[in-house]
């Protein structure tokens, strides 16, 4: 009986994690209990902040924009359904920061150095309009966009005319094309 109540408790909390896997782009509004700044403005903060606190449930990590430059992080007691929101990453606790990998955009990574030229751009949650002017290039052989908030109000488009390793930073989307 006991191994069983543990392997149905184990199911339940495999069920919670694999619905967190498209995180990015998503918001849980509601239930919130707590908010606050988050310097530097990164998501992993934000739930490591739910894993140390006993009553948080799940959580949203806001992006700094032009408006407000600070990253915001909401703490909520319940687990309120997702709803798409690319302002934003959700999560619940337990599940971690889990954003989406593979393909051609990477998110939460720059490809520092090797500029080619920048470009100011409306905000773009995607990276896609940076995407797109690295693909116009033909110089252009990476890109990295520059969400706004983290280094002045605008969105910035770094064009890469050198390929660049990968670095963790959740300021970026990056791209390589090239």
């Amino acid at each position: 009986m006991r191994l069983r109540s543990r392997l149905a408790q184990m199911l339940a909390l495999l069920l919670v994690a694999s619905s967190a896997h498209a995180q990015v782009g998503f918001d849980r509004p509601g239930a919130d209990y707590s908010n606050f700044v988050v310097r530097p403005a990164d998501p992993a903060i934000c739930a490591a902040r739910c894993e140390r606190e006993g009553r948080c449930r799940a959580w949203t990590f806001q992006y700094p924009t032009a408006d407000n430059p600070n990253g915001v992080c909401w703490l909520k007691n319940t687990v309120p359904t997702r709803t798409k929101a690319p302002c934003c990453v959700s999560g619940v606790r337990g599940a971690g920061v889990i954003e989406p990998r593979g393909g051609p955009i990477e998110y939460s990574i720059d490809r520092y150095g090797g500029d080619l030229r920048n470009l100011e751009l409306p905000p773009d949650p995607t990276g896609g309009a940076c995407k797109t002017a690295c693909e116009a290039d033909s110089k252009c052989r990476a890109w990295t966009y520059l969400r706004p908030g983290y280094a002045g109000p605008a969105a910035r488009c770094f064009l890469k005319n050198q390929l660049k390793p990968p670095r963790r930073r959740p300021c970026c989307i990056s791209g390589v094309v090239r």
